[in-house]
């Protein structure tokens, strides 16, 4: 029996270049204009999308890299996604809006007074998708690059002190009284002064308290850390797993798990798996895209090779494509992640690099769960098989540009509407109320 899900829709190139790259480029949008955007998000809140998420990295990479990442605009440039929140903001009016934030870009008292300032401006709509990314920390001092762990215990020192700041005007405290004259009782006010390991500073804030609770966060990750960073602290996680029952089931118990330990309820977290469709109008047309894909020509594995460069800081395009992957040619800073993506479950030291380029090329089917490539109706029918498994909603992952929306979203909306999928409308309580509404 279908139940209704949760729909976000995650913007993973960033409030980067849009359309570079593609045809539609001739649509002659701005990317550093907001109109693009806000037309995006205007067809995401009619579609009945709960909230749009927006990727960020703020570093372009180590200095020996960046022009791989540049070049074909794959990882930067990337204006700042929180200054594009007040933007969508104006051109929706339900639409949660999720921009990604570093602690190490923010400090912690300044951090929670801008969050709840939109907070307060957006009628309650905002969230904040909580990185760890050590990369960039030459961006923000001289201090060591910290561990991967001590990053998470110094994300959640950042966001323990950001809403104990929050929570610094108590009970009664905003009085608003114009009978009196009296607007607020200093007394209740909580100083709120925090020494800790990462951070030290001193409140109360100088904010109102909010109406309908604090802003919704978010966080990826699938490390132990992350995931129990995940299960203490977030509203949202974003979930990258194989979509088999054992592994979705396995994925929400560790996260559930998390959560307990903290005293919080499997339900206090939705768990959205990210998904790429590529949505077509036939079964045959589908069959068509698979198969194509299953022989893409040089030109087309240069593609990928860059797209590969950027997230692995190493110039695959300048490679035999026929030869092996050189060996150590990927720097210890590399996330071992993208090297598995490249690489599978070859043997690196003799499978020639076409080969690798070409396992990523290869599409698959929806209808038998190799891949994403299917009709609305196929993959109306993958969201209620996680939905069975207990799954809280998905994660539509691509551009936020409006050929991307509409090509992914027309013929898919009335078909997950028609099913008791999809919502028809959202609540006006903003984001946090949206989330626990189901």
């Amino acid at each position: 029996m279908s139940r209704l899900q949760h729909f976000g829709w995650f913007l993973a190139r960033g409030f980067g270049p849009h359309g570079w790259g593609h045809p539609y480029l001739d649509w002659n949008w701005d990317w550093t204009r907001p109109d693009l955007y806000q037309q995006s998000a205007r067809e995401l809140e009619r579609a009945g999308f709960e909230f749009v998420l927006i990727e960020d990295a703020p570093s372009l990479g180590s200095p020996e890299t960046i022009d791989l990442r540049v070049r074909h605009a794959f990882g930067g440039p990337k204006l700042d996604p929180l200054l594009l929140a007040p933007y969508l903001f104006q051109a929706t009016t339900r639409l949660g809006v999720i921009p990604t934030v570093n602690p190490a870009a923010y400090l912690p008292y300044t951090a929670a007074r801008q969050f709840a300032t939109l907070q307060h401006l957006s009628g309650d709509r905002l969230g904040l998708n909580v990185v760890t990314d050590t990369g960039s920390a030459r961006h923000f001092g001289d201090a060591p690059q910290l561990s991967h762990d001590a990053a998470y215990d110094r994300a959640e020192e950042w966001l323990d002190g950001i809403r104990a700041l929050w929570n610094s005007w108590g009970e009664g405290a905003l009085v608003r009284d114009a009978a009196t004259g009296v607007y607020a009782d200093g007394t209740k006010l909580d100083p709120v002064r925090h020494r800790g390991e990462y951070f030290a500073f001193d409140g109360p804030l100088n904010a109102v308290p909010f109406r309908r609770g604090e802003p919704v966060i978010a966080s990826p990750g699938g490390s132990g850390r992350g995931l129990g960073f995940a299960g203490a602290n977030s509203d949202i996680q974003l979930a990258l797993a194989p979509l088999t029952e054992q592994s979705v089931r396995a994925y929400r118990a560790k996260i559930h798990a998390a959560a307990a330990e903290r005293g919080r309820a499997p339900s206090d977290v939705k768990i959205l798996f990210a998904l790429q469709p590529v949505i077509v109008s036939s079964v045959e047309e589908a069959d068509r895209v698979v198969a194509a894909s299953a022989h893409p020509d040089d030109a087309a594995l240069r593609v990928i090779a860059r797209r590969q460069s950027s997230d692995l800081e190493t110039d695959l395009t300048v490679l035999d494509l026929d030869a092996p992957l050189p060996e150590g040619i990927f720097a210890e800073h590399v996330s071992q992640g993208s090297i598995r993506r490249l690489i599978g479950d070859r043997d690196a030291a003799t499978a020639p690099l076409r080969t690798h380029l070409t396992a990523l090329s290869r599409a698959g089917r929806i209808s038998d769960r190799t891949g994403f490539v299917g009709t609305a109706e196929e993959f109306a029918d993958l969201v209620e098989e996680l939905g069975e498994w207990g799954n809280d909603g998905v994660l539509l992952w691509g551009d936020l540009h409006p050929v991307t929306i509409h090509r992914t979203l027309d013929e898919l909306v009335p078909v997950l509407r028609r099913r008791g999928i999809l919502r028809d409308e959202l609540s006006d309580g903003g984001l946090r109320a949206s989330l626990q509404s189901f």
